[in-house]
């Protein structure tokens, strides 16, 4: 078996990092609108802060982001999660329901969204490890269930939330600055760094790999499949939270329709862009960042060239099918005999000719 491995990256030839083809689309997009958009570059300075549209590929990405990290944990054990999307709007709902109807603060309403989203999270670990329930049917369920949910506790309609219960901490978590850069870039960042080196720097990271390489395996040498499906169920869930309250305070109001409408998409297309295998076991946490950070560009030069936004997902589709045949082993043999063949009829014409 060794054997057949070795003999089968040596026909490949060199083997790329996860994040490496995701990286090579990011830097073709960008080298497309230095030539294009020169302006796509220009930062501006104003009272301290940066702005220009490479912050806000970062600044609006940062949802992204937040959601592919939670993803990505989520996919590795070899599972899936299709409610995020319907998170976000539940902890958006909570968040204003709290601040607007209530004589509680900030905090209390921030750590009530935290709350309800962790406990869907929760809900949707149970559902797969305890009711061995199929992770896409299991998460199917509060995706459809839980924009109906986010709906109700919001009174079926959008809820603003003043300007005076808003300020000044959910308006900072959402257009305040740190260190001139908008602060939703600080926490994603944040969240990135503290799971990178949680997954890299512990055991974590292993036990999410054996279960999502080998379940029997991994519970043969003693590992508990159920803790670590649940807890990245419920990480998942969090991030969704985060991602939940960064939209809420960006915009001041919570759309339970709209909110989180088919970011778990992107970030399932992010994890898969970023090398992270659907079938689960090795991960890469940088792949998955960088994959959310080249839709957020992707979709930003669109709208930058005028292309409406109707339109947009079919070319932000190609990249992400040419990113992802880019990274099929498959192909890439195929490529390399194909030019193989080539070299030896070039070297045989020559030889002819001679």
């Amino acid at each position: 078996m060794t054997q057949d491995v070795n003999l089968k990256k040596n026909r490949l030839g060199w083997q790329p990092p996860p994040a490496f083809y995701a990286l090579l689309g990011l830097a073709a997009l960008l080298l497309v609108n230095w030539f294009c958009i020169p302006s796509f570059f220009e930062i501006q300075v104003r009272d301290g802060n940066f702005y220009g549209s490479l912050i806000d590929v970062f600044n609006r990405g940062a949802i992204g982001v937040l959601l592919a990290i939670g993803m990505t944990l989520v996919v590795a054990t070899g599972g899936v999660d299709l409610s995020v999307g319907s998170v976000v709007a539940i902890c958006g709902a909570v968040v204003a329901i709290v601040l607007t109807t209530t004589q509680f603060g900030i905090v209390v309403a921030i750590a009530a969204g935290l709350l309800a989203a962790v406990g869907a999270g929760a809900v949707n670990g149970i559902l797969i490890t305890w009711l061995r329930i199929e992770p896409i049917i299991a998460t199917l369920v509060l995706m459809v269930s839980g924009r109906g949910i986010a709906k109700y506790i919001a009174g079926e309609q959008t809820v603003a939330v003043p300007p005076e219960l808003a300020s000044p901490t959910l308006d900072f978590l959402g257009n305040g600055h740190f260190l001139g850069l908008p602060f939703p870039i600080t926490i994603a960042a944040v969240l990135f760094v503290v799971t990178l080196l949680v997954v890299r720097r512990t055991s974590v990271g292993l036990l999410v790999e054996s279960v999502g390489a080998n379940p029997s395996a991994s519970r043969a040498c003693g590992i508990n499949d159920t803790v670590v499906k649940l807890t990245v169920y419920v990480f998942a869930g969090f991030c969704a939270g985060l991602a939940g309250i960064i939209d809420l305070a960006n915009i001041g109001i919570a759309d339970p329709t709209n909110a989180g409408a088919l970011s778990e998409l992107d970030a399932i297309f992010a994890v898969l862009v970023g090398g992270t295998a659907l079938t689960g076991g090795r991960f890469s946490l940088t792949g998955a960042v960088i994959g959310a950070l080249l839709l957020q560009t992707l979709m930003t030069t669109l709208y930058t060239w005028g292309v409406p936004s109707d339109v947009a997902p079919v070319p932000k589709a190609i990249v992400i099918l040419l990113v992802c045949l880019l990274q099929s082993p498959t192909l890439r043999s195929w490529l390399e005999r194909t030019l193989r063949g080539n070299r030896k009829m070039g070297s045989r014409q020559v030889e002819a000719s001679s």
